[in-house]
């Protein structure tokens, strides 16, 4: 994790210098957030939601602007700076942390109407039953869960550029040791040289994630599966008048995206 925290030191600039996050664009008023969990999390007026692992911010600056009371966390002390900066250029209340998330419930003591997180972070977490303890612990009684992330099934095909199909590369379930990735691409900008290219990545099946939230006392309330995704990180995929990401070839066969909705008992 300390490996992976200096690489995620280091592509804050990049990223947000960058076309795939596209600053300007939500300086401008456009929200991060995506249909899915927008659909999904309904009206967050007056709520109070922690982000869990919420980069430089821009999702979690989205919900403010939707009305939810927000505080993100994340383990990137230039992340937080970032999102902090950002928060006060454009007059948006927000309460941002810098704490790994293992480490969360010793730097914030208290609960809230809302958990989130979303897209490409449980890869970067070697313990998925400790991860939904520490959300289980910050989610009130009645309060919800809520995560949207790409499908471990997607994750397991072969990404270079160029293939043209479906090629398994990539384990689905959890390895003893985590996949080392010395490559050094960079996904929002692939043209940066990098000087800590090195990173750590652990799968999670979907049963080992479902497993742990419910071992952490929270119930179930739905596990969504969708052929789409949010964003292009597969070659063979192609972005969709309607904005969704799709296959290729076999478009609809297998899920790219998913997402849970739980809640703690009262």
């Amino acid at each position: 994790m300390d490996t992976n925290r200096a690489h995620w030191d280091e592509v804050v600039p990049i990223h947000v210098a960058s076309d795939f996050y596209d600053v300007a664009s939500f300086k401008a008023g456009e929200s991060k957030l995506k249909p899915v969990e927008l659909a999904e999390l309904g009206d967050v007026r007056g709520k109070t939601l922690l982000h869990l692992q919420c980069h430089f911010g821009l999702d979690t600056l989205s919900w403010a602007r939707e009305g939810a009371i927000v505080t993100g966390i994340d383990f990137s002390e230039p992340a937080i700076a970032q999102a902090r900066a950002l928060a006060s250029e454009l007059s948006i209340p927000a309460r941002f942390i810098v704490t790994n998330v293992y480490e969360a419930p010793a730097a914030l003591d208290e609960q809230f109407d809302i958990v989130f997180t979303s897209y490409g972070v449980l890869g970067w977490l070697p313990d998925i039953a400790r991860w939904a303890q520490v959300g289980a612990h910050f989610v009130k009684p009645g309060g919800t869960f809520y995560i949207a992330e790409f499908h471990p099934v997607s994750n397991v095909f072969d990404e270079s550029p160029g293939i043209d199909g479906l090629y398994v590369k990539y384990p689905y379930f959890s390895l003893p040791e985590p996949f080392k990735d010395d490559t050094g691409n960079d996904y929002a900008d692939p043209t940066s040289k990098l000087q800590h290219a090195t990173t750590y990545w652990f799968p999670h099946s979907l049963g080992e994630v479902v497993t742990a939230l419910i071992d952490a006392g929270l119930r179930i309330d739905h596990l969504h599966e969708f052929p789409f995704s949010t964003y292009q990180f597969l070659p063979f995929t192609a972005r969709q008048p309607d904005g969704t990401v799709r296959l290729t070839q076999h478009d609809g066969c297998i899920p790219l995206l998913y997402s849970i909705k739980a809640t703690k008992p009262a």
